[in-house]
């Protein structure tokens, strides 16, 4: 009877746990005109990815007044950031931008470390690749390293954001793309599904839609054979890095100065990824479109078509 009574209160502990961690909690919007902004994203290589081109975007915009901020963990999950925390594990690579250009700040630093460095304006998550497409891996999760970021970073009134990722190639040889059947509009349409409920259901309204700006961009001329990747999911060092940044300029630094990442001047000059102004002008296009509706992540390209169609 007494280890009935036990499980039963084990279960309802548990259950009460994930309500509360679903639940909304007090978010905030991206500042006005602030006289610097503070983006830091927590992730993966594909937060690394989507933020690498954003000091080039700034730099090319006049833009000196963002600090923007890294903290890497290869194919980190929302679950094993928390547990990182709970260790105080120095497991973390930390880059910052302050003036327009990355540097590497520890190479074993702790998620603490990262997240009370600066007062952050902006937090963006986000889920491992190939746990993206599947909301169950989003909680208890997710709404304890939003708990984490508020408890530690010295802006409470922080916008606690979200990087929506892309699919893998067709042809990636991913191990995680078999949750999917390694079907790319599979994934793509999980992806979309499961960033949908996560607005849904918590507070978060900014959403940076990497995912559909890649998406779009296959459907361009210039989708190459590994669908903008360079191994079958990390982003190409060219259009692929280049759209994503994009995607985040648009997001989060457009609204915040009332600029456009549309006609931004930055081809990543001087670099074997230099793009042609043809290149650079698809690619803010196709983020431009991911960004134009409140909610662009609830869109899907059209097959065959540049533009998006809402479901």
């Amino acid at each position: 009877m007494k280890r009935t009574l036990r499980l039963l209160l084990t279960v309802g502990l548990s259950l009460v746990c994930v309500s509360l961690f679903a639940q909304k909690f007090p978010n905030y919007p991206i500042p006005q005109q602030p006289d610097t902004l503070r983006i830091l994203g927590i992730g993966n290589s594909f937060t690394d990815d989507g933020m690498m081109y954003l000091p080039e975007l700034l730099e090319a915009a006049g833009i000196r007044n963002v600090v923007l901020g890294r903290l890497y963990i290869a194919g980190c999950s929302l679950e094993r950031h928390c547990r990182e925390y709970a260790g105080n594990a120095p497991a973390y690579i930390y880059y910052k931008s302050t003036s327009n250009r990355w540097e590497t700040v520890s190479k074993k630093a702790t998620l603490l470390d990262g997240i009370a460095d600066e007062r952050w304006d902006v937090v963006v998550l986000q889920q491992a690749s190939g746990k993206s497409g599947i909301y169950p891996t989003y909680q208890p999760w997710f709404g304890r390293l939003v708990e984490i970021v508020r408890w530690c970073c010295p802006n409470a009134g922080a916008c606690i954001a979200w990087q929506q990722t892309w699919a893998y190639a067709r042809n990636s040889q991913h191990r995680d793309f078999g949750r999917y059947e390694k079907n790319q509009q599979l994934m793509y349409r999980g992806i979309v599904s499961s960033v949908e409920q996560l607005m849904r259901e918590t507070s978060v309204e900014v959403v940076v839609p990497s995912g559909t700006a890649i998406q779009d961009l296959r459907n361009t001329a210039l989708c190459d054979s590994l669908d903008l990747t360079r191994d079958g999911y990390h982003l190409n060092p060219g259009t692929g890095r280049y759209t994503a940044a994009c995607a985040w300029f648009q997001t989060l630094v457009a609204p915040a100065f009332g600029t456009n990442v549309a006609g931004n001047g930055c081809r990543l000059a001087g670099t074997p990824h230099e793009l042609t102004p043809q290149e650079a002008e698809a690619c803010q296009e196709a983020a431009r479109r991911a960004c134009v509706r409140r909610f662009s992540v609830w869109t899907e390209p059209v097959a065959g078509e540049g533009g998006t169609a809402v479901r």
